[in-house]
Parts: structure tokens; sequence; C-alpha cells
């Protein structure tokens, strides 16, 4: 009997682990950091318009702090509130919410604000303000997203301009007037993708009593407004890019967003005629396209710039 008993004690022991582990495991998911690095372009662009050099490694950490750290610690909190069962940003069928995700959040949050520290007190207090306007974005007591234009601006303009200047900052980059402007360029571009990440949760959007702008727009509009949007974005960077003569960058730019123009005005074409392809899939993929060939442009103007092949 007291071979079984500690048999029993061992079994149950192993067992208690093993749930912690998977709890763990699934709190790490929640964070969705494949998803997070969806945001690089910002990173990119704020780089390959710096006309003077900055420390590689110091580049590389802001970089982790940000995507690796700063965003997914704010998925990871709108999940904790959201407790999506359906599909989210990066997660088809995610797993259920636990309070080991909100311990992971809150260690992402001090790691992101040490790191940023160790770089500049500057870069630290910018990471600091962004994650509480995150937490306000989903707190249930604040809850931005549940009104269409102020959560609207609050991300474009934060996972924008925001970032944008927060990327300069860290690497001791001027912020001159053209900076400004390419700033807010980026907002528009984040502003064109925003929405359509909503476009596939109306449903459960709608139960929630969330009033995304997607929701708001409906699907035709969802796509009207990230076309024009997107149009601003582009139209803006080359007119920029125009002004001070950076024709290659130009044909960079042309080139890499092709693909991004073909994708999304095919899907919006397919959708209005048969809302099935407003899915998980269909989104994600415009996500991947969209930020796999903005950050290659911008990592090609980067490389151009930096070895002077171009001016």
């Amino acid at each position: 009997m007291a071979k079984h008993s500690s048999r029993d004690n061992s079994s149950t022991q192993i067992s208690a682990s093993s749930e912690k582990d998977r709890a763990w495991r699934n709190a790490l998911i929640l964070m969705r950091i494949p998803f997070s690095v969806f945001l690089m372009p910002v990173f990119w662009f704020a780089l390959s318009n710096s006309n003077q050099d900055f420390n590689h490694w110091t580049a590389f950490a802001v970089f982790i702090i940000i995507h690796v750290f700063m965003y997914p610690a704010s998925n990871g909190y709108n999940s904790y509130h959201d407790k999506d069962e359906e599909s989210i940003g990066g997660l088809e069928n995610p797993p259920l919410v636990n309070q080991e995700l909100f311990y992971l959040v809150m260690l992402f949050d001090a790691t992101a604000i040490i790191g940023a520290y160790l770089i500049s007190p500057l870069f630290a207090a910018m990471v600091f303000v962004y994650t509480m306007v995150s937490k306000a974005y989903s707190f249930d007591k604040i809850r931005l997203k549940r009104y269409p234009i102020a959560s609207t601006v609050v991300v474009t303009v934060f996972q924008g301009a925001f970032t944008y200047g927060m990327v300069l900052i860290a690497l001791s980059l001027p912020i001159d007037k053209t900076q400004m402007i390419y700033a807010a360029i980026s907002t528009f571009l984040i502003a064109g993708s925003y929405p359509l990440t909503q476009i596939y949760q109306h449903k459960e959007d709608h139960e929630r009593g969330d009033k995304t702008l997607s929701l708001k727009l409906g699907i035709k509009g969802t796509f009207i407004f990230s076309s024009f949007m997107f149009l601003l974005g582009f139209s803006g960077i080359v007119a920029s890019y125009f002004m001070e003569n950076k024709v290659v960058d130009i044909a960079i730019l042309i080139i890499a967003t092709a693909p991004i123009g073909f994708y999304f005005f095919r899907w919006m074409v397919r959708s209005w005629k048969n809302d099935d392809h407003i899915n998980f899939r269909n989104t994600m993929n415009m996500n991947a396209i969209s930020s796999i060939a903005l950050s290659l442009a911008f990592i090609t103007m980067l490389v151009l710039h930096h070895f002077k092949f171009i001016y």
C-alpha cells in the first residue's frame, strides 16, 4: 500500500508540474512574438532615413526591446482582458488565457523598460509611456478599444510616429523637420493595416461591445479606408524621396510594394463578392506580405546608403 501511495504522489507531482509548464507555454504563445515582428517596417523605415551612422549593436538591442518585449507585452495584456476563444492576430487557435499570462506581461514590460533605460533614460520613458497607453487600450475600466476613433488614433500614432521617434531617440539620431514628416507618414502606413487586422473579428468584437473602426466601417468601408491610408503613406514617401532626389529609393519602394498592392486588391475584390474570404488566413497573409515587402525595401535602402552605393 505504501508503495502504491508513493507512486500516486509521484504521478500527481509530475502531472502538476506538467500542467504548470503547459500554462507557461500557453502564456508565451499568447504573447504572439512572431505577430509583433509584423510591425518592424517602422523600425527599418526610421533607420533607412537616417543620414548619420549609428551603433549597430545598439540598433539590434532597440529592435529586441521593441519587437520581442514591448509589443508582445501589449499583445499579451490585450489577450488577458479579451479572453479570445476564436482566432486573433497571429494565432488561429489561441490557447485559453491564464494567470501566468499576466505575470509574463509584467515581466516583459519590466524587461523592456529596464533594457531601454540601459540605452537611454528618455528611450525608457517612451517605452513606459507606450506600455501605459497599451494598457489603457485593453483595460476594462478604460478600454479605448471600445471607441473606434480614439482607439485608431492611439494605435496608429503610437505604433507609427511615436515608435519612429523612439527609434531615433534610442540611437541618438537627430529629429528634424524631414524626420517628423517621415514619422507622420509611418502613422498613415499603420492606419492602412490596423483596420484590416480587425476585419475578420466583427462578430466577436460586437459580442464583446468593442466598437472597432473596422466594425463601424463594415467590410467594404474597411478596404476603402485602408486603401486610402496606404495611398497617403505611399504617396508621402514617394514625394519626400523625390524632394530629396532619392530616385533609386523610389524604384525600390515601387518594386517592393507591387506584391502588396496586388494581394490587397485581389483580396478586396474577392471579399466584396464573397465575404468567406474575410478570414484569419487571408488577413495574416496580407500582414505578412506587407511587413516583409516593406521591411525588405527599407533594409535594402539602408544597406545601399550605409555602404555609400547611393546617396
